[in-house]
């Protein structure tokens, strides 16, 4: 191949066996002090830096190209501990790839120790605030108060309470989502060994009415990941009533949970 870049997929502890992953052509591992790089060697013309850059905004050449790369990364982490790298990283030699593997080569070992054994798992919680607050009585006692006393107000003095009501309700829907999206987090927490917290979606992003109020992944120990899911479930069941949807998936690579420093000189 004329003009060719490596594209890495992943470092692997191990040498994986590629044998199995025949819907997936030119994989190949590249070792450097007892780690393995899954690699493919691609065409400066689609991933040269302005070329990949240029490619993004074509949504089906980005959809197949970053799906296969997560599905590579998924099969390697079916044998290996990998530490998988993002989408569309490249080396322009097999012996700059191998520079970095030896540069970072503490860190590596560093995060191949705190990822073994453990899954990312994303959790996304939304409300409805309209649900909310035909609820809010239910949920909140200064909300509960202040319909009791409009239920005994005259019609003048009722109004005025409604109003204040009107304001209070945004208040305490604020306060209330708060409040459970803390909860939601300290639960899953509680099954995981790592946290990570990521801004909030707007609705144009996620394509939803209700909006986003916790946005965090788990790395989470595989022997736990079922106690995990429960706990998804249960809040789930819960709190359903109330507006608020629990969109748990996974297991994902542990991408939020790399971090490579340089080797200390």
């Amino acid at each position: 191949m004329t003009n060719n870049l490596i594209y890495v997929y992943c470092l692997a502890d191990r040498m994986p066996d590629l044998s199995g992953i025949t819907e997936f052509t030119g994989l190949h591992p590249i070792e450097s002090g007892g780690v393995f790089a899954i690699m493919k060697e691609v065409y400066e013309s689609e991933f040269a830096e302005e070329n990949f850059k240029k490619n993004l905004s074509d949504f089906q050449w980005l959809e197949t190209n970053a799906r296969h790369h997560v599905e590579v990364i998924n099969k390697i982490s079916e044998q290996h501990t990998t530490i998988p790298f993002k989408f569309g990283t490249i080396f322009k030699t097999e012996d700059s790839l191998k520079k970095f593997i030896t540069d970072y080569s503490d860190s590596l070992a560093d995060n191949f120790k705190n990822i073994e054994g453990k899954e990312e798992w994303s959790v996304k919680i939304y409300s409805d605030r309209n649900a909310l607050s035909e609820q809010i009585d239910e949920l909140s006692v200064e909300a509960a108060e202040l319909e009791k006393q409009i239920m005994a107000s005259s019609p003048g003095k009722a109004y005025l309470l409604r109003r204040k009501k009107t304001d209070l309700i945004e208040q305490e829907i604020n306060r209330i989502c708060k409040t459970y999206g803390q909860q939601y987090y300290d639960e899953c927490s509680k099954h995981s060994e790592s946290t990570n917290l990521n801004n909030l979606l707007p609705k144009e992003f996620t394509g939803r009415e209700d909006t986003m109020i916790l946005n965090a992944t788990f790395l989470v120990k595989k022997n736990l990941v079922a106690d995990f899911n429960n706990t998804v479930e249960t809040l789930s069941e819960r709190d359903g009533n109330y507006g608020f949807f629990i969109e748990s998936t996974g297991p994902w690579p542990p991408f939020s949970f790399i971090v490579i420093k340089e080797k200390q000189k």
